[in-house]
């Protein structure tokens, strides 16, 4: 994989991990605060029929207070009459909300809705969830009265539904009173709302979705747009570096086209020129011919000579035969014979043999900063270090002389310094050149040992 998409996948990932765990606790928190809010409301509701309840109890306590009031304990006249009225007293839709009366032991008093239960024990009466219902509304009367949820079935609807019924105690015939109101409403409600949350967090969940999708499209389309622009710099870089190359290739082959005309070529002729006029001399027996001979000898020297340097200028000798430290040391002895500048060098090489471009790249870097102090630095001191450091092989070379503006060679890099800059990006380096006005100045590049395929 590209590393540009590693890049663009490492910028994504993260974002949507981020964004979905944000959502995710999110939409937990706020189911929560629903649930409680819901539960709330429940209570709310629950505790409003519950005083409702008590209400009606209360109004049909009042409604047979006078009769109870005036009766006896076995007073059965009483006891009809007061049965006669709870049975036809109701509230609510229809017959929904009724009252009920059972004795202690649980017999049925009244029940306007289902009266084919008066007259049973319905003390072991289950709902469908198993509850004894009549045991339990009884223990709230012994406790003072109070409030007890279970199934019955709602007369306008014959289904079973969730009920709440209140019960207190008639002292003087022990009676339990209660009445009950259903439920179905409130789960309505609370269904109703449930709904509305759940649809709630939902719409969140898919706009945080759609948000994040734009953000990922986005970031793709801005990921795409960076590399393209960088592809195109990189492509025009590139363009400008092969044609950089090809011109630095016309040109070194010029210089040594031109090296081999006017250098090598005419002392060839001229000792050409030499042993033919010492031939013809000796055919006269013309011992000066020995003299030419002499002086060809000479000029065929100096045409030897000239072809090492320009050899040595192609590829070191030195660099082939004894290594990078060796041409290096053989460099800077001929520099401080020429200039007469002190020299400080600390070359450390690193165990492993550096790979060959990366050897001649150090070579021509350290070669032409030579040529750049000894033409620009006035400089009297020159520092040159080279060591290995994590992968990396670095030369630093460091002078006292009259140092350049930085800002400006920017914008007015020469040849050689631009040369040196491309050998390094080439090979993926570091290059660094750091210098002020009057404090000399300092180059450091930093080459991977690594090879390269």
């Amino acid at each position: 994989m590209p590393l540009k998409f590693k890049i663009l996948l490492l910028s994504l990932i993260p974002m949507m991990v981020v964004t979905s765990a944000v959502t995710w606790i999110g939409l937990n928190q706020a189911r929560q605060l629903s649930e409680e809010e819901i539960r709330l409301f429940e209570e709310s509701l629950l505790s409003s029929r519950q005083r409702e309840l008590k209400n009606y109890v209360d109004l049909a306590l009042t409604s047979i207070a006078h009769i109870v009031n005036d009766a006896g304990v076995d007073d059965e006249q009483a006891k009809a009459n007061v049965r006669r009225i709870l049975t036809d007293m109701t509230f609510g839709q229809g017959t929904d909300g009724y009252f009920f009366v059972y004795t202690l032991d649980g017999t049925n008093l009244v029940h306007p809705t289902l009266p084919e239960l008066v007259g049973q024990n319905l003390y072991d009466l289950q709902d469908r969830r198993g509850d004894y219902v009549i045991r339990n509304l009884l223990a709230q009367v012994e406790n003072g009265g109070g409030y007890h949820q279970y199934l019955w079935q709602k007369p306008s609807r014959q289904e079973y539904i969730e009920k709440l019924s209140y019960v207190v105690l008639l002292p003087k015939w022990n009676w339990m009173l209660g009445t009950g109101l259903y439920l179905d409403d409130i789960s309505r409600d609370v269904a109703k709302i449930r709904a509305q949350v759940n649809r709630n967090i939902r719409n969140t969940f898919f706009t945080v979705l759609v948000i994040m999708s734009v953000a990922v499209v986005l970031v793709v389309l801005v990921g795409i747009a960076v590399n393209l622009h960088e592809s195109r710099l990189a492509d025009s870089r590139l363009r400008l570096l092969a044609h950089r190359s090809v011109l630095a290739n016309v040109a070194d082959r010029r210089r040594f086209s031109r090296e081999l005309h006017d250098g090598i070529n005419q002392l060839m002729v001229s000792v050409l020129y030499r042993i033919e006029l010492a031939q013809r001399k000796l055919k006269r027996q013309d011992m000066s011919g020995l003299e030419d001979l002499g002086q060809g000898y000479d000029v065929l020297n100096e045409a030897i000579q000239e072809v090492r340097r320009i050899s040595h200028d192609l590829r070191p000798t030195l660099l082939d035969d004894l290594g990078l430290q060796a041409a290096l040391e053989g460099l800077l002895s001929r520099f401080a014979e020429r200039t007469g500048m002190r020299l400080q060098v600390d070359i450390r090489m690193p165990v492993a043999e550096p790979p060959e471009d990366v050897e001649i790249t150090i070579y021509r870097l350290v070669q032409e900063g030579l040529t750049n102090v000894e033409r620009h630095a006035d400089a009297s001191l020159l520092k040159l270090s080279v060591w290995g450091q994590a992968g990396m092989l670095w030369l630093r070379l460091q002078d006292n002389g009259c140092g350049f503006d930085s800002d400006v060679l920017e914008r007015f890099e020469g040849i050689g310094l631009r040369n040196m800059r491309e050998r390094v990006e080439l090979l993926g380096g570091e290059f660094r050149l750091l210098s002020k006005l009057g404090q000399g100045a300092t180059l450091l590049v930093g080459l991977s040992l690594q090879q390269r395929v």
